[in-house]
């Protein structure tokens, strides 16, 4: 079987291992998805060893860190972060879903204290599950789930 040919980036981030299908969300999540200044490289549906099929982006001039990898660890568990610098890998990360997660994704009940405009309430859940992604509202009790997240990541 024939490669890709995706020339390899100066400078940049690469974010490996993101499931299949998952790379457009992935760039709903960094703001990407109708950058038109950005040089990317969006590989979809590709062979993976360790996950049968995978996606992967190659992003030039940016780095990403912060709370954004807690969005893409939330849809995209095992994916990696390669941070490069003149065509080397300097820094290499799998993303990490902490314990517990603020103000990265709205409660799944409408009537929760946190969606409510006339309260300041930052949304905050623990983390039930890794896989399939869990999360549990610490205000009203409610589960958010994996489709959840994915619709509140790809809403206009």
């Amino acid at each position: 079987m024939e490669g890709i040919l995706v020339r390899k980036i100066r400078d940049g981030t690469v974010i490996d291992h993101i499931p299949a299908g998952m790379a457009f969300t992935v760039l709903r999540i960094l703001g990407l998805h109708r950058d038109v200044d950005s040089r990317l490289a969006v590989i979809v549906n590709t062979d993976s060893r360790k996950h049968g099929r995978k996606d992967m982006i190659k992003i030039e001039d940016k780095y990403i860190g912060g709370d954004i990898l807690n969005k893409i660890a939330l849809i995209a568990p095992h994916a990696t972060i390669n941070i490069i610098k003149d065509f080397d890998i300097v820094e290499k990360y799998r993303v990490d879903l902490p314990d517990n997660i603020e103000n990265v994704v709205r409660c799944s009940n409408p009537v929760c204290i946190t969606n409510s405009d006339r309260e300041a309430v930052t949304p905050t859940f623990s983390v039930v599950s890794k896989s399939p992604i869990r999360l549990k509202c610490k205000y009203c009790g409610r589960y958010t789930e994996f489709e959840d997240i994915i619709n509140q990541f790809t809403e206009k």
